[in-house]
């Protein structure tokens, strides 16, 4: 009976041990490593990524769409130098939205197609962008921009002080000075609101206000898109494959191939050597 308790007790033991440990990802480049971890609040990702990582699909694919101060894409497994029957199969995971996870930069997530023939945002079953991102500013975010641009809008329609603000914000969209364009946008806020008697602010979630006004991200992609990782080390990668020249479809002149490996080890361990929790 003893010796059998102390089984019953070694197992569960071994169970416990076993369930502390967590796969550490590492995604290496010629520009150098990313390592990343996965979230349990998204399984059906989590368990997809690290099923094809494991089997090797990834390797020699490539990072074939690069968008500076946005995302770096890959995980097609066509884009391999001779991809097989199997690495031109297209499935589906369906979306995990959760609220604690948003597109922060180094925010691993899936890509999908869009809306209008994917109504339920289901994401693909292999491809995957990792995200570099902008700092924005608190009011930016704060602001409902889109109802500031209708009531900008309504503003050049309805009087005749403004005919020639249209013209003024289409000159710094078409410029590509996206930047100016905003400010110029947000300068005519408190116009709108006194003009048209509305409020156009907004409630922001204040970890992820103080995230995007700090490290940066991608905020319009929030809730849309299933965020189901994020890179612990190595970010300056991201921003070395985004910083490189691109062709037709962003595709990176240069080939850049990755390779993907997965590593257990004891979660914290994982939480001391990168400085994190999850």
């Amino acid at each position: 009976m003893v010796k059998t308790l102390q089984l019953l007790i070694l197992s569960v033991c071994l169970a416990a041990c076993a369930s502390n440990k967590d796969a550490l990802v590492t995604i290496h480049t010629k520009y150098g490593d990313m390592k990343a971890i996965l979230y349990d609040a998204t399984p059906k990702h989590k368990s997809n990524f690290l099923k094809l990582a494991e089997a090797g699909r990834y390797d020699s694919t490539l990072f074939y769409r690069v968008i500076p101060g946005f995302m770096i894409q890959g995980g097609d497994l066509t884009t391999k130098p001779s991809p097989t029957q199997a690495d031109s199969e297209q499935y589906t995971i369906p979306a995990e939205f959760v609220d604690s996870l948003f597109h922060k930069k180094g925010a691993l997530s899936a890509a999908r197609q869009g809306d209008q023939i994917n109504p339920e945002r289901a994401s693909s079953g292999t491809q995957f962008y990792i995200v570099q991102g902008s700092v924005f500013g608190a009011e930016e975010l704060t602001t409902d921009m889109d109802k500031l641009g209708k009531g900008i809008q309504t503003l050049i329609q309805n009087d005749n002080n403004y005919a020639q603000l249209e013209q003024e914000l289409m000159n710094l969209y078409n410029s590509g000075d996206f930047a100016a364009y905003t400010a110029r946008v947000l300068e005519l806020k408190p116009v709108v609101e006194d003009a048209l008697n509305i409020d156009v602010d907004k409630d922001y979630p204040k970890e992820r206000l103080q995230t995007y006004t700090t490290i940066g991200g991608a905020p319009h992609l929030d809730d849309t898109y299933t965020v189901f990782g994020q890179v612990v080390d190595g970010l300056q990668v991201i921003d070395s494959i985004a910083a490189q020249r691109t062709g037709p479809a962003d595709k990176p002149v240069e080939d850049i191939y990755m390779t993907v490996d997965v590593k257990e080890m004891p979660k914290k361990d994982i939480i001391k050597k990168y400085g994190i929790q999850y």
